[in-house]
């Protein structure tokens, strides 16, 4: 019996206590044999106690087990050991404040990590906790067990120096600690620059992480300085692994000829890529014919990325690692080597490229009535931007009008199309939100000197509406022939988000239709009711504020924001890794007949949208395994996150990098005045949207002075509690720009 054995007392006990007492492991078995909680004075009797110092020891044994995990504490029973169904496994969330919070595996709410705990953890990293109270708000607190994984191997931080103490502070504001270096570990850089350092020894409750440096990326305000940080920030790749250089390299800068052989020859066809000024790689081009009996042929062509780039090679390996490419003001970092983003893979102008073609019968309707694939080769017949086609779709005489005057009849009659389309996309009930983008202006130095909005032309919406055909003739086709594949998926509003909106809408003496679950459609007629109202573009904010985000998934669930019951991503598999998946569904299933014309006649036949596409196929090979598609379902789910993950973080990036730059362009206005609009209310204040430039900022409550104001969230407004003044979202004022924080990023204003 553990009560009568002579308690274990370690050479280490000895040297720690000068009255020793049992060790941990005799505690912990002593806890396990009771099967139940035993408070300090009853553990002293059972281990034979009785001394003021060997019950001191005791106590502050016990006071360590707990602090490590090992046991848990109740006023009312006392100590027991900590059971598997105590404990949560979880990720840390830093904040800058130095405490954080634990976002459970499991789900549910998030649990407190006080300042203590957060001494021994990086935001991110993977821990065992036990729930040990609650604080003075009622949130459940959690302490520590053990770490599970660090996740922070390096980071990236500005170098700091007090009395010849070396430290990096983090660019990540949530992650508080200072990472100390050793002078020899500097590698050059100097105080104020920004550098990568690598943590050689995690913190601890009484010491500092160590690092040392392994990059110096410049000083603070060096150009492009914004976007290397976050690039390594955000764990986006820098360089390229040099056996995917090598493949890259070992790649023609022209088309073979071989490789044209059994293809669709579509190289007369005028074929036009339509995109922006400063467009570099080129996913589509497309050409359009109208019907004699009505409506319109519309052909999509598609860079075929999949026929250089095979499953399980090294330039594989790194897009499906990169997932995306990444768009800075002024930059790009690729999703593949530029010898194939702007090279081969290209739609330039004036040279053969392979593609994939989606060819699609609309009738005059607007809707899509059949649709086929196939490889094919094209010779793209110009390289036109969204302001050329547009003058001259609208006989603004530009100058280079001669120049592709057999070009512009085509052009009519996408125009044409596009009516055709927009016309459908209202039936259907697609929601059209008018959101506003602007565009950074740079000087030689590539500072900032201007962020002016973007005018979105006639010329972008019926590429767009081009597009999104494609992609739903995909998506029709990937359900048609049940291969595993990735699907984009919008879910509607979520139950929560719905009733905050509806409270809203109520205050606005609006209602939104559809009950529970309301229809895209319900969401659009709302849009299209607001007319010249002043706060439509408030009312806007908070509609697309209640839907979800649109996430890459293996099953199909419809994309609720255009109002498509099934929608994939095929139109860019240069800078997209799951159209990259998508094409190399679609090539298995035409590599899997015997010829190019075969394959073009029979997928004609088995893909035009009857009363049951799939029990048409039942009939043919079509539904065979596919050799050379090697994916399945379970990997696809898998897919699905990965590159869902991989484009939030693209998006993160991105936002990141433009608040910066705003942040860097406001420094030179503190003081002055700008007109705005209120796009969030919140209990700490306002944000405001300046008119021109698209920069946000906040009041802060603290800053009101004029009365006190409560937070209404029905309204979403603030309420002075004297003058009953509000501020609501959509209100127009003015402000002063009173500081900007360069380290958080962050601008504040004042209201005039």
């Amino acid at each position: 019996m553990i009560a009568s054995a002579k308690p274990a007392i370690t050479a280490t006990d000895k040297q720690q206590y000068s009255h020793p007492i049992p060790n941990r492991d005799y505690i912990l078995d002593l806890l396990n044999h009771h099967k139940r909680a035993m408070t300090r004075h009853q553990l002293a009797q059972k281990m034979s106690l009785s001394g003021e110092e060997e019950l001191e020891a005791l106590r502050r044994r016990l006071r360590a087990m707990e602090r490590d995990g090992q046991v848990s504490f109740d006023r009312r029973q006392g100590y027991r050991t900590i059971q598997e169904s105590d404990l949560v496994c979880g990720r840390v969330i830093g904040h800058r404040d130095g405490f954080g919070f634990l976002a459970r595996d499991e789900g549910g709410d998030d649990l407190l990590l006080n300042q203590h705990q957060m001494l021994k953890l990086f935001d991110g990293d993977r821990v065992q906790v036990r729930i040990s109270g609650t604080d003075r708000r009622g949130r459940e607190q959690a302490s520590l067990v053990k770490v599970l994984e660090h996740n922070t191997t390096e980071l990236v931080g500005q170098l700091c120096c007090e009395d010849d103490h070396f430290f990096i502070l983090a660019h990540n504001q949530r992650i508080a600690h200072e990472i100390d270096v050793d002078h020899e570990q500097l590698a050059g850089a100097k105080p104020g620059q920004y550098v990568v350092v690598e943590i050689t020894e995690y913190p601890s409750d009484k010491f500092n992480a160590f690092g040392k440096v392994t990059e110096v990326l410049g000083d603070a305000d060096s150009p492009g300085l914004e976007i290397e940080v976050v690039m390594r920030e955000k764990g986006i790749p820098t360089r390229w692994p040099q056996a995917a250089i090598d493949e890259a390299e070992n790649l023609s800068s022209e088309v073979a000829e071989a490789d044209k052989l059994q293809r669709v020859d579509l190289r007369h066809l005028p074929f036009v890529t339509i995109d922006g000024e400063d467009a570099k790689d080129f996913d589509d081009a497309v050409y359009c014919e109208s019907k004699a009996n009505g409506g319109w042929r519309l052909s999509v062509a598609i860079a075929d990325v999949s026929h250089y780039v095979a499953p399980g090679s090294a330039l594989d390996q790194e897009a499906h690692a990169r997932g995306t490419s990444v768009y800075f003001p002024g930059r790009v970092v690729p999703m593949l080597p530029e010898s194939l983003s702007n090279g081969l893979c290209s739609l330039n102008p004036h040279v053969d490229r392979l593609v994939l073609v989606c060819e699609m019968e609309i009738n005059a309707a607007g809707r899509m009535t059949d649709y086929c694939f196939s490889e094919a080769v094209i010779h793209s017949h110009a390289r036109l931007t969204y302001n050329q086609v547009n003058a001259f779709l609208f006989e603004q005489q530009p100058t280079d009008q001669a120049q592709y005057a057999d070009l512009i009849p085509h052009l009519k009659t996408l125009h044409q199309l596009y009516g055709g389309l927009r016309k459908a996309r209202t039936q259907r009930g697609s929601i059209d939100f008018d959101t506003q983008e602007s565009q950074f202006q740079f000087d030689q130095h590539q500072k900032v000197t201007g962020i002016v909005p973007v005018v979105r032309n006639d010329a972008h919406k019926l590429i767009e509406e081009c597009m999104l055909c494609a992609n739903v003739a995909t998506a029709r086709f990937l359900l048609a022939v049940k291969l595993p594949a990735l699907y984009r998926n919008h879910k509607g509003p979520q139950t929560k988000k719905l009733q905050t909106l509806r409270a809203y809408l109520a205050e606005k003496g609006l209602r939104l239709s559809g009950g529970g679950e309301p229809s895209p459609k319900d969401f659009d007629q709302l849009l299209a009711s607001l007319g010249e109202r002043s706060d439509a573009d408030a009312i806007q904010t908070m509609l697309l504020r209640s839907l979800s985000q649109a996430e890459y998934g293996s099953e199909n669930i419809g994309h609720f924001g255009l109002a498509y019951t099934s929608y994939a991503h095929f139109t860019s598999p240069i800078r997209r890794y799951p159209d990259l998946l998508v094409h190399r569904a679609i090539r298995s299933v035409i590599r899997r007949q015997e010829s190019g014309g075969k394959i073009r006649r029979l997928l004609k036949a088995v893909s035009g949208m009857g009363k049951d596409p799939v029990q048409r196929l039942k009939n043919t090979r079509l539904i065979d395994q596919a050799e050379s598609y090697p994916y399945d379902q379970e990997q696809m789910i898998i897919m699905g996150e990965h590159c869902s993950l991989l484009s939030r973080r693209a998006d993160k990036a991105s936002w990141d990098v433009e608040a910066w730059l705003k942040c860097d362009f406001m420094k030179n206005s503190i003081g002055d005045t700008f007109q705005g609009v209120v796009t969030t209310v919140t209990h700490f204040g306002l944000f405001i949207e300046l008119d021109d430039t698209k920069v946000e900022g906040l009041i802060h409550i603290s800053d009101m002075d004029n009365d006190y104001y409560q937070f209404d969230e029905a309204k979403q407004s603030l309420i002075g509690e004297r003058s009953h003044r509000t501020y609501a979202i959509g209100d127009r004022i003015r402000i002063n720009v009173a500081r900007v924080d360069m380290e958080q990023k962050k601008i504040e204003f004042t209201l005039i």
